[in-house]
């Protein structure tokens, strides 16, 4: 399916979308992080660096944006409205300036990493995650980019099942549908 580094970048878009942006979650309104909690809910949804530092609030704030950005890609993408997520990519490519560059990890073989018109923390992992979901949508991967089915839940996620049959964005959602089924079943036995 994906290579490693744009699973890492797809994951990195789903966990901004699913941190910084409001709407409901596993059955409960939620509201984002704002203000003083807004660098840490960025440092905590962005994956493990050995050499990443604190966000900076201007950085927090850009990833906000570029969350809702690409909260907007999955939901187009999941009510089959590929046209609209591509246009919506494509703007997102162009205000990083995202560009592919092959870049040296020690002990491994050059690999092909995405950067932005700038390194910042902000622009890069925008541009970054913006050509992992051009890859996606690009290819016959599109599909695979979902928001959740559950009720009262609109977070989204990256199917990588090998049958591409995921409908949620946590085992606890599936847990949650799953029991409201059992117990409609139970009631109407009744």
């Amino acid at each position: 399916m994906f290579d490693g580094h744009v699973v890492t970048l797809l994951d990195a878009a789903v966990s901004l979308v699913n941190a910084l942006t409001d709407g409901t979650r596993q059955g409960r309104p939620y509201t984002a992080p704002r203000g003083e909690q807004l660098p840490r809910a960025v440092h905590e949804a962005l994956p493990l660096t050995s050499h990443r530092s604190a966000v900076e609030p201007d950085h927090a704030a850009y990833l906000v944006h570029t969350a809702q950005q690409m909260r907007a890609v999955f939901e187009a993408v999941d009510n089959n409205h590929i046209d609209e997520a591509a246009q919506l990519v494509n703007v997102l490519l162009r205000t990083t300036g995202a560009r592919p560059q092959l870049d040296s990890v020690d002990g491994e073989p050059w690999q092909v990493h995405f950067h932005g018109s700038d390194d910042s923390l902000s622009v890069g992992w925008s541009a970054g995650c913006a050509t992992a979901l051009a890859l996606a949508i690009g290819s016959t991967l599109a599909g695979r980019l979902g928001v959740c089915t559950a009720p009262q839940c609109d977070r989204v996620y990256v199917d990588g099942s090998r049958n591409a049959v995921r409908h949620f964005c946590s085992t606890a959602c599936r847990s949650r549908v799953k029991a409201a089924a059992f117990r409609a079943r139970k009631a109407s036995q009744n």
